[in-house]
């Protein structure tokens, strides 16, 4: 029996997997950031709809299936970049440094956007409960939890670690955000499973046909407000994961305030917050959302956007 063959034939089919994940980083990385998490979401799924007991411990379901776009642009920068990928990698996602105004936008802007979408709609602002100390003190730490463990850190270091810098140069920067935000949204689909995101028992397909397209609208929207955050701050990941976190912060914090406020009134504030202010990015920067095809956002030798060859 000849076990030379059997036992490079592994080693063989494993580089042959590599060099095909080389040639099409993008669906590799899109293949796999949804597997991961469709996958470790559906004990939390399973739970929500009586199947499992519905209890905290599978709350922990919901918390890692987040990071399955991180874990997908850390296998997919080891192929391809090794580890010098994976220390730029780490040095984006320490790259804190940029212009206040930045800052301000990002941490007072964006949740005012979300505001201003919620009390536009009849009879919100009368619900408004007030400001109160202890707002004061918890939206910070909110804000921090929100940060490591709500979604932010979990999807960033994927979507505008990853694909981003891949996706501008290929498909330009206004298309490749919008292609990026609706594979964004649909990675969010199974989360219409649950009730958090108006689905579960009893709700039908209420969730996919009434909630999901505002939500789309609003993910897509703010896909491009990101992007032109992205491309004035240097590429800065860790600048990306503070405004996902601004983004998700005001849903745990802010809306309560709003007596009258439910979760499709908050996807509807967020969709008319975001929509407008990405609609004037869009027009002030024709398009370009800040992007210069020589700006700094380094990818590797190895990475080069052209090397996908199927869109």
């Amino acid at each position: 029996m000849n076990t030379s063959n059997t036992s490079t034939q592994p080693t063989s089919n494993s580089r042959n997997l590599q060099g095909w994940m080389r040639q099409h980083p993008l669906f590799s990385f899109f293949f796999m950031a949804y597997a991961f998490s469709w996958i470790i979401f559906i004990p939390y799924v399973l739970s929500q709809w009586g199947i499992l007991p519905n209890n905290q411990f599978y709350g922990i379901f919901h918390v890692l299936h987040t990071f399955g776009p991180t874990l997908a642009a850390i296998i997919m920068i080891n192929i391809i970049e090794g580890k010098e990928g994976i220390l730029r990698l780490r040095q984006r996602i320490r790259q804190w440094r940029a212009p206040w105004q930045w800052y301000l936008f990002i941490l007072l802007g964006i949740p005012a956007l979300i505001m201003l979408g919620i009390i536009i709609q009849p009879g919100m602002l009368a619900s408004f409960q007030g400001l109160t100390p202890v707002l004061l003190v918890s939206y910070p730490l909110a804000f921090a939890a929100v940060w490591f463990g709500g979604g932010p850190l979990g999807e960033e270091i994927g979507w505008r670690g990853f694909a981003l810098p891949r996706m501008q140069p290929r498909y330009g920067p206004l298309w490749g955000t919008v292609l990026l935000g609706l594979l964004w949204a649909g990675w969010h689909l199974e989360d219409f499973l649950t009730t958090g995101q108006g689905g579960g028992p009893g709700a039908g397909l209420y969730a996919f046909l009434q909630i999901f397209p505002m939500f789309l609208l609003e993910v897509v929207a703010l896909a491009i407000i990101l992007t032109w955050v992205f491309n004035h701050t240097g590429g800065s990941i860790f600048i990306s994961i503070t405004a996902h976190a601004s983004v998700d912060n005001p849903e745990v914090i802010l809306v309560p305030l709003f007596l009258a406020v439910d979760y499709t009134h908050l996807i509807l504030a967020s969709a008319i917050g975001f929509g407008v202010t990405a609609f004037i990015i869009i027009i002030l920067t024709r398009g370009r959302l800040g992007y210069t095809p020589n700006q700094r956002q380094t990818l590797g030798p190895a990475a080069s956007p052209n090397s996908e060859k199927n869109p």
